[in-house]
């Protein structure tokens, strides 16, 4: 059964392998399913979905949509499956994910590695009832050279499975993914992925909402300039944020100049910085998911107040077990009611409020 104790031995293991036995394990149905019941006021509607939790399973855990349902089952109140390009590919050479325990951190370069859509569809397709929400993460191939195009044919392939999708332009282990962050990439990319939803879907449903997940890495101009061309392009919402390539300096861990992205609670107060800039510069007229280095219910609480409507965690999982859910949960559910919020919802930018 994969519990907080499985978890702390599977951490004596290489990092991948620990990953694909916890795949496997999860495939097999030896997880401890009993999440907590619906706590009202954790509940919340976002893009007409009902989300029994703002806390969700962030992408890369499941890139290959093998584990939504058992995931879950764990307690998430959604689950975000992905990064997924239109061709399988392996991703960067080996090794290329590092625990920097020291730090309560992760250094990865993983490149995307993934079944590709033809693979991928098929198990999205599979599904029987969903749980919660969930989200798709699409990417692009290393070796494409059309990358919108890419983001096109994962939308064309993927817009009936999907709750709401996910256009990933902030990777830092892709060369160069990162220059469709300004405006004239982001918006011939919405309109690519806008029209190929569009045709896909048909008049038969409404198409997913459109997220798009950017870097914490922004100088304040930078992000004044992103959140003014992400309202005028009406994205659905914003994810706040990826992995980071800098913050090494205050690092403890031998490992910590590995090159890559960096994960867990050296993440914290950039991403939640930029998720709080982000909120006041767009007068918080977009959703916002606020993910990097969440660990504890305070992390999750500080997210939500600085303006997050849901909260992703990964790396936190690495390191405190699956039994970090629930336990985030009903923490989460007293700091709202100590503050007097109603609901979840009320909490959201209480900060700038």
């Amino acid at each position: 059964m994969i519990g907080d104790l499985t978890s702390r031995l599977l951490r004596f293991l290489a990092p991948e392998t620990a990953h694909r036995l916890t795949i496997r394990a999860l495939r097999w149905g030896l997880a401890p399913a009993a999440p907590a019941p619906d706590d009202p006021v954790l509940t919340s509607e976002l893009w007409g979905l009902r989300f029994r939790s703002p806390i969700g399973l962030a992408a890369g855990f499941d890139k290959n949509a093998e584990v939504p349902g058992r995931m879950a089952g764990l307690g998430f109140g959604f689950v975000e499956v992905g990064s997924i390009t239109p061709k399988p590919q392996l991703g960067n050479p080996t090794p290329r994910l590092f625990r920097l325990p020291a730090d309560r951190a992760v250094i990865n370069r993983m490149g995307f590695n993934n079944d590709g859509l033809a693979v991928v569809r098929p198990r999205l397709e599979a599904l029987g009832p969903r749980a919660c929400p969930i989200g798709v993460n699409l990417g692009a191939n290393k070796d494409s050279d059309d990358r919108i195009a890419d983001y096109v044919a994962g939308m064309a392939a993927l817009a009936g499975l999907a709750d709401y999708v996910v256009i990933n332009v902030s990777s830092p282990n892709t060369p160069g993914l990162r220059e469709l962050q300004s405006q004239a990439h982001l918006r011939e990319l919405l309109a690519g992925v806008r029209r190929a939803a569009a045709d896909a879907l048909g008049e038969t449903r409404a198409p997913p909402p459109i997220l798009v997940k950017i870097a914490p890495d922004f100088s304040q101009p930078d992000l004044a300039e992103l959140a003014e061309t992400l309202l005028a392009l009406a994205v659905d919402g914003v994810i706040i944020s990826n992995t980071s390539v800098g913050l090494r300096q205050h690092l403890h861990d031998p490992r910590r100049d590995e090159p890559g992205g960096l994960s867990g609670r050296p993440l914290f107060a950039l991403s939640t910085e930029c998720l709080g800039q982000f909120y006041r510069l767009s007068g918080g007229k977009l959703p916002l998911i606020g993910v990097g280095g969440i660990d504890s219910a305070d992390g999750a609480y500080a997210k939500i107040r600085a303006g997050a409507s849901l909260v992703q965690l990964y790396t936190g999982l690495v390191y405190e077990g699956p039994g970090l859910i629930r336990r985030l949960g009903a923490g989460l559910a007293e700091r709202l009611r100590r503050d007097g919020f109603a609901n979840v919802a009320e909490a959201v930018g209480a900060d700038w409020k």
